[in-house]
């Protein structure tokens, strides 16, 4: 599930799991309500995640790109940096 913070439009949270069973639904959500020029997404609320997540943060980063715009990530879980690191893509990231 993803929140955008009411007072700052540039800010976003995204909570619970990212994996193959909802990554289409988080994708979509993603990049309906993505819209600010610069975004930072907040991930401490991630409980699970398996190797679609990097995906999502990839296609995002690339959406992000396309539309001209800026996306951070902050406070990604550890075992989201451990499939990072393991893929080799934490500069693509930005992590």
């Amino acid at each position: 599930m993803i929140a955008l913070d009411a007072a700052n439009s540039g800010r976003a949270t995204l909570t619970g799991p990212v994996t193959f069973a909802n990554v289409n639904a988080v994708l979509d959500e993603g990049t309906r309500a993505f819209k600010a020029a610069c975004l930072t997404v907040d991930l401490a609320g991630v409980t699970e995640v398996d190797s679609t997540a990097v995906s999502v943060l990839l296609e995002w980063r690339r959406a992000a790109a396309r539309d001209k715009r800026a996306i951070d990530y902050v406070n990604l879980p550890a075992n989201l940096k451990s499939l990072i690191q393991l893929y080799g893509v934490a500069e693509l990231i930005g992590v």
